[in-house]
Order: structure tokens, then C-alpha cells, then sequence
């Protein structure tokens, strides 16, 4: 174990493609460093090291792999078979565990990880570091039930979750999702689960928002938009409706931010730039401080990933989410029990067009304040739930 009274955490980020686990792995590991805690992200992003990493934070890149088909990957950067890649991944997985010896694993989403490679971790810590804490982390939802059962049965997860985790954290709300249910846990691992209500991005001062809106050029009295598909690469049908909303005629007074995200390919990514361009809006491939984005806005419209949600409801913005609903139905599921508490708004991904869009976007800027107040009663209290399992686990009462 960690010498000298530190504490080490590993996390698992397995970042196939997107930005969303390697954001909320991040965020976990923002709140939970501290003077005598040492984080460390096992991740395969091929965009970490453009990410601030806070102090006693630090990351391990493993090889990065892209999903083919649902049961299919392949490398993401260097030409070598894809078999040849997980075992390169699952060997610094391992070697990184047996040397940093983590007082505390986190496994984020995958509970054997890509191709099961955590499972030799897994297996090694509980024979070898039996004080070692191992933690499965879950979204609110996964997909839907009927696919995440099949998965699961089909890769042993249950006996897995029974066996080899010391807890499971959902980030999320029972009452609003019950992944206990939906996906059929069974009762002996009741006992090991926790919802720890939905993990909360840092607050933006109101001078930093403001700056943000001067940086992009809106004027007083003007509203901002912003448009979000997360990673992107599945996201150029939101994008390109809405600037085919404004071809055929402007939004008065609304200035629009459309972050394409970097996956989107950069065939699409010109092609929005340059049909922006006249328009007077403004395309960006990434930016590393959405939060000051999202509180400078009026208006977020997104896809309803979980991170992006998050962060929206964290600085109070009114939101429209357009979610996907293939190849998962995670997104759709979520904005549908957002909807119904009133949190957000949503157009189905199959209904997106122009009139519908315009529609639900003006009427939405013209009662801002009517989205705004059921927000003001949901509490994002999911660090804390996660700060005092780590008191508990340090203390020996885990």
C-alpha cells in the first residue's frame, strides 16, 4: 500500500471514443485529491494531455482503441492488430496496479473493462492487495435494460460484481433511474450499491461568465446560444440543422457557439465552418472549459450525454437536448426522465428538423425563466455521497 501515510487512488477510463468518461474521471479525481491523496487515470484518450490536470493528479496512456461493431475494435493510432493492442493495454493495466499499489481501485462504466482487461487486475488485486477497495462506477444509465442484461449475462458480469467489487456507485438518482431494477442486480450485491446522486461540475463566478460572453462577441441584450455534441462523432446532424435553420432566415438578436467536438470528422468539421461563416457564427473543434461556456449561455442545445448534462445543470442554463437513440438508447432514455421532472426540454433525434427546431427554440427563449425554476430544486450532491465512502474506506469502515 501507499507509503508514508499517502492514500492512492488508480481510476480506469477506458475511452474508446467520445469525451465522456475521461471528463467525469476527471471530475472524481478533481474532488478527491488532496495533500496526502495521490490520483492516478489509467486512460486511452487520445486527447487527455490536452486536459489540466490538478495537482497530485496525473495520468497513464494506454494504447487507444476505437469500437468497429458492438463487439469489435480496433487500434485507434499505431498499426499493430487489435489483439496485439489489449494485451499491450491489459499488461500496463496490471504493471501499473502492482506498482503504484492503489489503497483504492475505480473502474469507471466497463466492469471488466474493454475486452475484459481489468479482470486480471481485478484478480490480482484480491489475491495479492486484499485491503485493497474496488469500486464500480456507473452513469446513471447504461442503455436500455433488455440490452444491458443480455451483456451482462453474456460477459459473467453478475458473479463478477459479487466477487471481485468491494462497492458499486451509481452516479445517479434512483428515483429518477433505478439501475437496480432495470438491469436485474441481484439482491446479494444490493448490499454494495450506492446512488450517489449526480456528480456536480465546479461553479462559474458570474465575472468569469460574462467575460466569456464579451470573448464571443455578444453584445448586450443579446442572446448566446451554444450547441454541443460532446466528442462528435456522431453529431453533425444537430449542427447541421440548426445552421440550416438560420440559411433560411437569422434568429434576431442571438449569437450562436457550435463546439463540433474533436472527434467529428474534418471533412464535416469544414464544412459547418464554412457554411458559419457568413452567418456570423462561431464553430469550434474543442474547448477545454465548457463549464464557462455553458454559464455564459442562454440556451445550451446538446445530444444529453451524461457529463454535458451535468454541466449544464451545474450552472443553472436552460437546456434543449436532441438525443441520440443508436447505437445505445442511454441518451434518450435520460432526457425523457429529465423531461418529465421538467429539467430540460428535448426533440426526439428521428423528429430534428428545421421549422420543429425553430420552433422549440424561440419558445424556449422567450420563457427562460419557466425552464429555469425546477432546476433550482435539484441538488447535485454525488462528490459528496463519493467524499464520505472515502472517509469510510480510509477510516477501515468501508
Amino acid at each position: 500500500m501507499a507509503e508514508h501515510g499517502l492514500y492512492n487512488i488508480l481510476m480506469y477510463s477506458h475511452d474508446t471514443y467520445g469525451l465522456g468518461h475521461i471528463r467525469r474521471t476527471m471530475s472524481i479525481a478533481g474532488h478527491l485529491r488532496a495533500a496526502d491523496v495521490n490520483v492516478l487515470i489509467l486512460t486511452g484518450s487520445p486527447i487527455a494531455g490536452r486536459f489540466s490536470f490538478p495537482e497530485n493528479v496525473d495520468f497513464v496512456r494506454i494504447p487507444g482503441m476505437i469500437k468497429k461493431t458492438n463487439d469489435e475494435y480496433q487500434s485507434l493510432s499505431i498499426r499493430i492488430d487489435p489483439d496485439h493492442a489489449l494485451n499491450i493495454r491489459k499488461s500496463i493495466i496490471l504493471a501499473t496496479a502492482r506498482t503504484f499499489q492503489p489503497d483504492l481501485f475505480i473502474v469507471d462504466k466497463e466492469p471488466l473493462g474493454l475486452k475484459r482487461e481489468v479482470l486480471p487486475t481485478l484478480q490480482w488485486l484480491k489475491e495479492n492487495s486484499p485491503s485493497t477497495r474496488t469500486v464500480l462506477g456507473l452513469r446513471d444509465i447504461m442503455d436500455d435494460r433488455d440490452t444491458v442484461r443480455r451483456d451482462w449475462l453474456h460477459k459473467d458480469v453478475y458473479r463478477h460484481l459479487q466477487e471481485l467489487y468491494s462497492e458499486i456507485w451509481i452516479y445517479g438518482c434512483q428515483d429518477i433511474y433505478d439501475a437496480v431494477h432495470e438491469y436485474d442486480i441481484p439482491e446479494q450485491v444490493h448490499s454494495k450499491i450506492y446512488f450517489t446522486g449526480y456528480l456536480p461540475r465546479r461553479g462559474v463566478p458570474a465575472t468569469v461568465a460574462a467575460k466569456t460572453r464579451e470573448n464571443f462577441c455578444v453584445r448586450t441584450g443579446e442572446r448566446m446560444i451554444v450547441l454541443t455534441t460532446g466528442g462528435g462523432g456522431d453529431g453533425f446532424k444537430m449542427m447541421d440543422v440548426y445552421l440550416a435553420l438560420f440559411e433560411a432566415g437569422p434568429l434576431e438578436g442571438v449569437r450562436s457557439v457550435l463546439i463540433t467536438g474533436p472527434f467529428m470528422p474534418i471533412e464535416q468539421r469544414r464544412e459547418l465552418a464554412e457554411r458559419a461563416r457568413p452567418l456570423g457564427i462561431k464553430v469550434r473543434p474543442f474547448y477545454p472549459r465548457m463549464e464557462e461556456l455553458f454559464a455564459a449561455a442562454d440556451l445550451v442545445v446538446s445530444m444529453g450525454g451524461y457529463n454535458t448534462v451535468c454541466e449544464i445543470l451545474s450552472q443553472g442554463t436552460v437546456s434543449l437536448i436532441i438525443p441520440r437513440d443508436q447505437p445505445r438508447q442511454e441518451q434518450l432514455l435520460r432526457a425523457q426522465a429529465f423531461k418529465a421532472r421538467g429539467l430540460i426540454d428535448c426533440i426526439p433525434w428521428k423528429f430534428l428538423d428545421v421549422k420543429g427546431l425553430r420552433t422549440k427554440i424561440t419558445t424556449m427563449l422567450d420563457n427562460l425563466d419557466q425552464y429555469r425554476l425546477p432546476m433550482q430544486g435539484f441538488s447535485l450532491d454525488g462528490i459528496d455521497v463519493i467524499q464520505e465512502r472515502l472517509e469510510k474506506f480510509r477510516e477501515g469502515q468501508g
